[in-house]
């Protein structure tokens, strides 16, 4: 999996007053957890659009204080009205500890349905996996070139060796449904079939 840098710096203090300096300053407050305990940095929020605004998911290697911490995003907050972010929990990644995350899904291959005239319905772009950091995938392939009308890609068939998906075992990933369009046209030729 990718991995992007955020360079920052030890928060001396964590109270209201000093957050709220920072936020000015335009820097975020970051926790790390996950190690012997919490610690407590702040970063540039430009630092953050690429581990953010992205639908691809990415680890993070944090450096501060001549250490680098290897680490996946948590939790974020951000402002209900400006949208900047507010604060950001990390969970430090070990080499030898499983990890679960939210990892998106890539359809590959065209559906028969589709090119039939059905309409492919995506109900989940993102799935949670656990596995070790090194077997953590950038995406989750899903090959929906077997679906014609009616079909549906369970989350079962996207097994691998190397990872386990969490989600429930009769989860739709992808399905092929009837358009509207389609369903008339056949109502219209049945009808014209009767009238004959």
């Amino acid at each position: 999996m990718k991995s992007i840098t955020i360079k920052g710096s030890k928060r001396e203090s964590v109270g209201k007053v000093a957050t709220k300096a920072l936020r000015n300053a335009e820097k975020v407050p970051c926790v790390l957890y996950g190690g012997d305990k919490a610690l407590h940095f702040s970063a540039d929020e430009t630092s953050f659009k690429d581990l953010v605004y992205t639908p691809n998911v990415y680890t993070a290697k944090i450096e501060f204080e001549g250490n680098k911490y290897n680490a996946i995003l948590k939790d974020i907050q951000f402002h209900p009205v400006s949208d900047k972010i507010l604060h950001v929990d990390f969970y430090q990644l070990f080499d030898d500890k499983m990890v679960t995350m939210a990892i998106p899904v890539k359809l590959l291959g065209t559906a028969p349905g589709i090119i039939k005239g059905g309409s492919l319905r995506f109900a989940n772009r993102k799935l949670n996996v656990r596995a070790l950091p090194k077997d953590l995938p950038d995406f989750i392939g899903a090959d929906i070139s077997k679906l014609d009308i009616g079909d549906k890609l369970y989350v079962t068939e996207l097994s691998n060796k190397k990872y386990s998906i969490l989600n429930p075992e009769n989860t739709v990933v992808a399905q092929v449904r009837t358009s509207r369009n389609v369903a008339k046209a056949a109502t219209t030729e049945e009808a014209a079939e009767v009238k004959k």
